[in-house]
């Protein structure tokens, strides 16, 4: 049984401050720790249910996150830039299962732990063939592209309620709940990994359960930015089309197209935001 892994960083144990996700700030390092303890938790589960391999991808900012030398060394690592289906590079058909760990809400929603969607302040929603849709959904619809069912999800509690949303009868673990967008109460490390390794086991013991979530192709991604500068930018892409001053469409029969473009959203969106100073 092939397990892949997709880890993020806002949802994992212990971490509130936006500053533990970026390299060089206050708690950063500590958080690495962290997200490399939850991503063993669901290693160590994955193992005891029968897994043969567990394939983990690095699906947080710079993807330069997770430490490889405390990371469980049955397991292999996806690192670095560059990866063209980013939050899902090296996800395939081959797999039987894919897990999420240190997922968040997406952009808007109440007591989200560091609620957003793909970027941080440049995107007010993203949709899935007219639908809302966070990373959780995102990434469970590439899944379903090559067949592979969703079968945990862990993070905050919110994220949880967005995965049953989408996901039915997924197994979740909350290892914080939130009070505000940068507030939480905790789980100390050791209750919340314990949850996060039962959960990973208890989900492959029931493999049968799940089913691949299917969206109807053709793909539509709709991104709604918050910068009328961005959306102007990203429409100059061949394929792109406006739909609004804030508002573009994508539509393709290749989900890994979806993936591949939001990539490059995100370049172009980070350099006007961030050349922009307080107009980004």
């Amino acid at each position: 049984m092939k397990v892949y892994l997709s880890v993020d960083m806002e949802g994992v144990t212990g971490l509130t401050d936006p500053e533990e996700m970026h390299a060089g700030k206050r708690g950063y390092e500590r958080g690495c720790e962290l997200m490399t303890a939850d991503a063993n938790a669901a290693i160590e589960g994955a193992f005891a249910a029968g897994a043969s391999s567990v394939l983990v991808n690095d699906a947080h900012g710079s993807t330069k996150n997770l430490r490889i030398d405390l990371l469980d060394p049955r397991a292999s690592l996806i690192r670095g830039p560059g990866k063209a289906q980013r939050m899902a590079q090296g996800l395939d058909g081959s797999f039987q299962a894919a897990c999420f760990v240190g997922y968040h809400a997406r952009a808007g929603v109440p007591h989200g732990v560091l609620n957003h969607t793909w970027m941080g302040k440049e995107i007010q929603n993203v949709y899935l063939n007219g639908e809302l849709c966070g990373e959780t959904r995102l990434v469970a619809a590439c899944a379903g592209f090559h067949g592979v069912p969703v079968v945990l999800v862990a993070g905050d509690e919110a994220v949880g309620e967005e995965a049953r949303e989408v996901l039915g009868d997924v197994e979740t673990v909350a290892v914080k709940k939130g009070i505000d967008k940068f507030s939480a109460e905790l789980l100390p490390p050791s209750v919340a990994q314990a949850r996060i390794r039962e959960a990973t086991a208890r989900a492959l013991n029931r493999l049968s359960d799940f089913t691949p979530y299917a969206v109807a192709a053709p793909y539509t991604l709709g991104v709604e930015w918050n910068s009328t500068a961005i959306a102007a930018a990203v429409a100059l892409i061949p394929g792109v089309k406006s739909v609004g001053p804030r508002h573009i469409e994508f539509t393709t029969d290749d989900f890994a197209q979806v993936m591949a473009l939001f990539g490059i959203f995100a370049t172009i969106g980070g350099q006007i935001a961030c050349g922009s100073g307080p107009y980004g």
